[in-house]
């Protein structure tokens, strides 16, 4: 199953609590919660590049499955991370204490990001 696409966010759970547990400013919280963020990904092979673009932030990871690589966090800050694939839908990945879980089912990926207690889930569909 190729991920490739652009997927607009369509809801979110546990935004704030999770930022603000990450560290993120309360006023950088508040413009980025009801931002409809857009995430590209292009798969080639074991090589992904992912674009999210929230208003005027932009993240961009490129990884390839199985290989160290860094990563750039919520925060901005870069981490080592290796992002195995599951299956053939699912990109897990630890960042620094973060378990991320992307899973693709259909035109819908959905992203869980588990930090202790804290569980944050974003849901978005291919445009």
């Amino acid at each position: 199953m190729s991920f490739t696409g652009k997927y607009e966010l369509q809801s979110q759970e546990n935004f704030e609590p999770f930022m603000k547990a990450l560290g993120l400013p309360d006023d950088q919280i508040q413009k980025g919660k009801d931002i409809k963020s857009i995430s590209e990904i292009v798969q080639d092979g074991k090589k992904f590049k992912i674009t999210v673009t929230t208003g005027s932030k932009v993240l961009h990871n490129e990884f390839t499955i199985g290989e160290e690589c860094d990563m750039e966090m919520l925060t901005g800050e870069k981490v080592k991370a290796v992002v195995q694939l599951e299956g053939n839908n699912r990109l897990v990945a630890n960042l620094k204490g973060l378990k991320s879980v992307t899973e693709l089912n259909g035109d819908i990926i959905t992203n869980t990001l588990t930090m202790g207690d804290l569980t944050y889930k974003r849901i978005s569909k291919r445009i």
